[in-house]
């Protein structure tokens, strides 16, 4: 495959990984970085033989020579940009969120089809290799039905002061959900509080409802006494545990269950089963690295990524409803009418159905 040409913007604590990334891959020719910091584009240079960094995005897309744009900067500032690099004609890998509006969102996945560009968001998890096996255990049956899903992403770190918790933490699990279940939610449900800055929630409990009645519930904090990234799947068959703090080991499968059976007695109402633990062996690979890797393919490719903007449509689609829902003390908001972007996701296949022909 050839090498991609590409230009990173934001160099911040988790832009700066990002382009580590890039920079490593080697299917990919880091060739300019964007900082508002001098002292981030000293060491960008510095740390990054052959790349030139530049103090604004104009100055970068008017001196180098790239093919694609990485954006790394904060959620506010993402679809200005995004915006910018397509109608430069640029292929566009945005973090999460993907923006901070529906209408934004929908608005520039319909310029990315228009000008035939890969536009992907940064839905990590959908990456991770972890992941990937808890989709297939699910897709294929071996959990049985799925009862229900919940997830914790807390930790005392980093208090944000541009958005909430659940804007900064829930793109993580509501994407990661929704690639392993392959089914949208019928409504939503938020409640939090904002205990150290006055209207941005710390902590924040959400609940996602299907129509084939699974359940999901995400708790998200950044007031927490432990760093907990943990996802646990109850099914009619089987459970399963997913620790991403965990060095090694960060899957276990519980062959356990509680099922109803045809009762002769009170104690033979439910039967509980207690079955084996499995640990099995899953890919070690970078989940940002796999990711990176992905957007290059689709540009070299012109391939549709996964993690599409259909899908970042998705996900800003549920955060926009939670939001209503948080401001109004929990009270669940719909989430039917999604012909929209599902119109918008065809659309989107026929077009890089026709440029692969």
């Amino acid at each position: 495959m050839r090498r991609v040409r590409v230009g990173v913007i934001g160099l911040g604590a988790w832009g700066w990984n990002v382009g580590r990334c890039f920079y490593e891959l080697p299917d990919c020719e880091l060739v300019a970085c964007c900082e508002l910091s001098e002292s981030r584009r000293n060491a960008a240079e510095k740390n990054w033989s052959g790349v030139r960094a530049y103090a604004t995005v104009d100055e970068m897309f008017t001196g180098a020579d790239i093919e694609a744009v990485v954006i790394s900067s904060p959620a506010v500032t993402h679809y200005p940009l995004v915006r910018k690099s397509l109608l430069a004609d640029y292929d566009v890998f945005v973090e999460k969120p993907f923006t901070l509006n529906v209408e934004h969102a929908e608005e520039l996945m319909h310029l990315g089809t228009a000008r035939s560009r890969v536009l992907m968001v940064g839905h990590l998890l959908e990456y991770h290799p972890v992941v990937e096996e808890l989709r297939n255990l699910i897709q294929s049956g071996e959990l049985g039905d799925i009862y229900y899903i919940y997830t914790q992403r807390v930790n005392l770190g980093r208090i944000r002061g541009d958005e909430n918790a659940l804007w900064s933490f829930a793109p993580h699990d509501i994407s990661q959900i929704l690639y392993m279940l392959g089914v949208d939610p019928v409504d939503v449900s938020a409640r939090g509080q904002s205990f150290i800055q006055k209207g941005i929630e710390d902590v924040v409990f959400l609940s996602l409802f299907f129509d084939n009645r699974i359940m999901a519930h995400i708790h998200l904090s950044w007031l927490d006494p432990h760093k907990t990234r943990t996802t646990t799947i109850v099914g009619s068959k089987r459970m399963a545990v997913f620790d991403d703090v965990a060095v090694t080991e960060k899957l276990r499968i519980y062959d356990s269950c509680a099922t109803p059976q045809q009762a002769r007695s009170y104690g033979e109402a439910i039967q509980v089963r207690f079955g084996d633990i499995r640990i099995p062996r899953v890919s070690a690979a970078e989940p940002l690295k796999l990711e990176c890797q992905h957007f290059l393919n689709c540009v070299a490719n012109r391939t549709r990524p996964r993690s599409d903007a259909a899908d970042g449509l998705r996900v800003v689609r549920i955060l926009e409803a939670a939001q209503r829902s948080l401001e109004q003390d929990g009270i669940p908001v719909g989430l039917r009418g999604n012909d929209e972007y599902h119109a918008a996701s065809e659309r989107a296949d026929r077009c890089w159905s026709a440029l692969r022909a």
